[in-house]
């Protein structure tokens, strides 16, 4: 483990933990790792190669030769695909909102980041947020979260934002992928973030957590 405990926060899309991971981090002095950006990374790579998403054997090539990087910006970390930094525009498309799902499947896809993202503890305290870190990346950390909403309002959120992928598909795809499913991990305080407020959410992690 490592000398800081990794605070873990999974869930699925659209269920708010990348909002609340982000304020839990700027409130204990901590670095944001959003690693569901990492996997957005790659898949920005595989569609940039004009790779079909959905062809694992493809998808494994084109990435072996791949190289993300995670530099801290601000107290938080950002991706960079070969020193090339990518905006919020290029990680959050539609086509990689679709297709990054198909990407996290393969397996040497998932063996790499998650590697890089065990390796960012060496930079200090951390909030991680994605969809498998209590349970594969940290799977002994003591401070594992788990948010949820439900379906509807998961998808209304998606809407808002102005996206037009399912969250029901990738749900699915995340959760029945052979490699790291999303899964509630063991030990994890499970939160509904249906009808909390951000800050209502925050301070239900906040006060599960010990003096910092």
């Amino acid at each position: 483990m490592p000398d800081h405990p990794v605070i873990t926060i999974d869930g699925p899309a659209a269920s708010g933990k990348s909002s609340v991971a982000r304020l839990v981090a700027q409130r204990r002095g901590a670095i944001y790792v959003n690693t569901g950006n990492m996997y957005r990374a790659m898949t920005w790579a595989v569609l940039d190669r004009q790779i079909d998403p959905a062809d694992a054997e493809a998808v494994r090539q084109a990435t072996a030769v791949v190289e993300i990087q995670s530099p801290v910006v601000a107290g938080q970390t950002v991706v960079q695909v070969n020193g090339i930094p990518l905006t919020d525009a290029d990680l959050n498309s539609d086509p990689v909102n679709r297709a990054v799902s198909h990407v996290a499947r393969v397996p040497e896809v998932r063996d790499r980041l998650v590697a890089a993202q065990r390796a960012l503890a060496a930079l200090g305290p951390l909030v991680m947020e994605g969809r498998d870190i209590g349970s594969v990346v940290f799977p002994n950390s003591p401070l594992k979260f788990y948010i949820d909403a439900s379906e509807e309002v998961r998808s209304a959120r998606r809407r808002a934002q102005g996206h037009a992928d399912q969250v029901a598909e990738r749900d699915r795809l995340d959760s029945t992928r052979k490699t790291s499913p999303l899964v509630i991990p063991q030990g994890a305080v499970v939160i509904d973030n249906s009808h909390l407020t951000l800050e209502q959410a925050v301070e239900q992690v906040l006060e599960r957590l010990p003096s910092p």
